[in-house]
């Protein structure tokens, strides 16, 4: 799903994201997006222009509608609006944004279902990212990076730090929602059908806190950082996703198609959306753009799609993206 990570020891070996890698500009049109990056509207345009390939330049504003330049055209108006104009200007690829169209979803798979297969998406791209970047680290023995925009060894560290530091919390949010949302309605259909499922997510929080200690320690390390603790630090990133990746598995397979079995009404799934990302309120609040990074642009839309159709007005109010400056 849009993980195109390079095997050389560079900057992107660390920050690159699927949005960035699967919309790879192909045209040598440079496109302006303006407006609040407050914006659940501004984000889905962004996703929207980078899924047609497009040089991108986001300008923060304060100004409440989005605005496209494109030479000297400027186009503003609604999110509605402007992408007709998207789609007209640049037909291919198309938006494709009348339908949820991934791979085995259509318009009655459940919310809630569509909202959890994308969290894992994004949760798996950025823990192979994890993994990749912590073997490089290991490998180069806490050297500097070739590219010296990295900074020093512990500047490194300290950015590997917040960005695992940002997984951690999506991935601890995810597993409470998933524990207290999703298993109940499971386990009053079919008692015991989530006891695995619930054993794997006993499993990996010790060692989810554990990792967090570790990088820690690998932080205020006087004397440098050198190749052993490296080397641990990516076999238990490793370890966890082996783990993960399991997990996610089992659940895709044998318990969301249950949800959709069970024949919930659109206000009882619309409820478990809500309550879903009620729990999940600090990852949309605080990292929500480091979620979406993880996903292609046509998987961002879709997952800002199900923000914008199934959660409340006023709970959407409260999850403010943050969002990265696109130069």
């Amino acid at each position: 799903m849009g993980n195109c990570l390079p095997n050389s020891t560079t900057k992107s070996t660390a920050e690159i994201s699927p949005a960035a890698a699967a919309a790879k500009p192909t045209s040598a049109v440079t496109v302006k997006l303006s407006g609040p990056p407050n914006s659940l509207s501004t984000s889905y345009l962004r996703f929207a222009l980078l899924h047609k390939k497009l040089n991108l330049r986001f300008v923060p504003t304060e100004d409440q509608k989005p605005t496209i330049h494109v030479g000297a055209e400027t186009v503003s108006g609604s999110q509605e609006v402007l992408l007709r104009y998207i789609e007209d200007k640049f037909p291919e690829p198309r938006l494709m944004i009348w339908k949820f169209n991934l791979e085995g979803f259509d318009e009655a798979t459940p919310p809630m279902v569509k909202a959890i297969w994308l969290q894992h998406r994004s949760m798996a791209w950025h823990m192979e990212r994890m993994v990749r970047w912590s073997e490089d680290l290991a490998a180069r023995g806490g050297r500097r990076a070739v590219d010296p925009s990295v900074g020093t060894p512990k500047m490194e560290i300290r950015k590997f730090a917040k960005s695992s530091g940002k997984l951690l919390e999506v991935m601890v949010e995810h597993a409470q929602m998933e524990e207290r949302i999703l298993f109940p309605v499971l386990e009053s259909v079919d008692r015991g059908m989530c006891k695995s499922a619930n054993e794997e997510h006993g499993r990996e929080l010790p060692m989810m806190n554990g990792i967090k200690e570790y990088i820690k320690s690998i932080g205020v390390m006087d004397s440098g950082v050198c190749s052993e603790e490296l080397f641990s630090l990516a076999s238990r990133f490793k370890s966890l996703q082996m783990m993960c990746k399991a997990h996610f598995e089992e659940e895709e397979k044998d318990l969301l198609p249950m949800v959709e079995a069970a024949e919930m009404g659109r206000e009882k799934q619309k409820k478990l959306m809500n309550q879903s990302l009620e729990l999940m309120r600090g990852t949309h609040s605080n990292v929500c753009d480091f979620l979406l990074q993880g996903l292609t642009p046509q998987e961002a839309m879709q997952y800002l799609d199900l923000l914008m159709n199934f959660a409340d007005p006023n709970l959407i109010s409260s999850f403010i993206c943050k969002q990265a400056i696109v130069d």
